[in-house]
């Protein structure tokens, strides 16, 4: 199974895309569209309240293996440039960038545009992606041209993400939960993603950050139930020894998990980092799907202590949050500045 985040700015025909690519499910920040008409699964998950929300981005970003980034043809918004910072930031290494309403522009005007974001992106990991042109208008008598193009990529995508899905099945098992819901006769439901390994129904496995065993009574992956599912899987998770207050969304099943409030890490902050970060600020920290203010305490660049961590720069920041996060050393951090215009800042990992 492959997820795919759509993201955008608002107007960029982002949820029409969606909608288009597949059926309509779980909606709430982020809206998820399915498509299991095929042998090959597809789930698109639509950052629904961003740019207002910068944890709907992150969540949808976190749950996907690749992103479809919506242009319009007049051209890159700040909202463009920070996706894909975000996007440069958690090291997004297959993606496409669909230039969506091409019905408002013209045929000579597009690939100009083509030429202008392959120079913008050189030197990030979308420098490689493929850029294809759509449109998105459903009302216009040429609806959706340009969709079997991009299809035909996704699924191209899709298959190399599927295979290195499969050689992570043996992993332990990781799941990272979304959403969740109390069910009649049944007891809580949590939706989530198979980050990696296998789960069985009838496993006990244990919940993190507050490190409780929980059982698997029953497992779903496109409203069919079965009796195990691998990485990358989209699945419904019943759960037994667990109350609706126990959960939030960023949870995760898991077997071990590194559970911490305080942080050393070596972080390295974006080129369009303006103002770099000092010395008691306060940065927003997202780690999959958990998210925490964390005050910068300490920066060591190069064994020396440092006021400030400019911007391209790497160094060892000591960080202060005020909740339980639960991680693994392969994760990767992303950081925010909500005072900042371009706001994704920085990504690190645990020393």
């Amino acid at each position: 199974m492959t997820n795919i985040a759509i993201i955008g700015d608002e107007q960029s025909g982002r949820t029409s895309l969606g909608s288009k690519l597949g059926k309509k499910g779980t909606d709430s920040d982020i809206t998820l569209f399915n498509d299991d008409r095929h042998e090959q699964k597809y789930v698109y998950i639509d950052a629904k309240s961003y740019p207002k929300s910068m944890k709907s981005i992150v969540a949808a970003l976190n749950l996907s293996d690749m992103a479809i980034l919506c242009v319009t043809p007049n051209g890159l918004t700040p909202i463009v440039g920070e996706c894909m910072v975000a996007l440069d930031l958690l090291q997004f290494k297959r993606g496409i960038i669909a230039i969506t309403k091409s019905d408002t522009s013209y045929a000579m005007e597009i690939d100009a545009f083509k030429e202008k974001l392959q120079k913008i992106t050189a030197g990030t990991v979308l420098e490689n992606w493929e850029v294809v042109a759509l449109n998105t208008n459903k009302d216009a008598p040429n609806a959706f041209e340009g969709i079997d193009e991009l299809k035909e990529q996704i699924h191209k995508l899709g298959g190399e993400i599927e295979a290195e899905q499969r050689t992570k099945d043996g992993l332990p098992p990781r799941v990272v939960i979304d959403h969740f819901f109390n069910v009649t006769g049944i007891g809580i439901v949590i939706l989530g993603k198979v980050l990696q390994g296998t789960i069985h129904t009838h496993d006990k496995i244990g919940l993190y950050p507050v490190d409780k065993k929980v059982d698997i009574r029953s497992i779903q992956t496109h409203d069919v139930d079965v009796k195990e599912t691998g990485t990358g899987s989209r699945v419904g998770v019943g759960l037994k020894g667990l109350l609706e207050r126990e959960l939030e969304r960023g949870f995760l099943l898991s077997n071990s998990e590194i559970v911490a409030s305080e942080f050393e890490m070596e972080c390295t902050l974006s080129k369009f980092a303006k103002g770099g970060v000092q010395l008691d600020d306060v940065l927003h920290l997202f780690v999959g799907l958990q998210s925490d203010p964390v005050r910068v305490k300490k920066i060591t660049v190069g064994g020396v202590e440092k006021e400030m961590l400019n911007a391209n720069e790497t160094g060892i920041l000591k960080l202060e949050g005020g909740k339980k996060i639960a991680y693994s050393k392969e994760d990767l951090f992303l950081f925010a500045s909500l005072e900042e215009n371009q706001r994704f800042t920085a990504t690190g990992k645990v020393v």
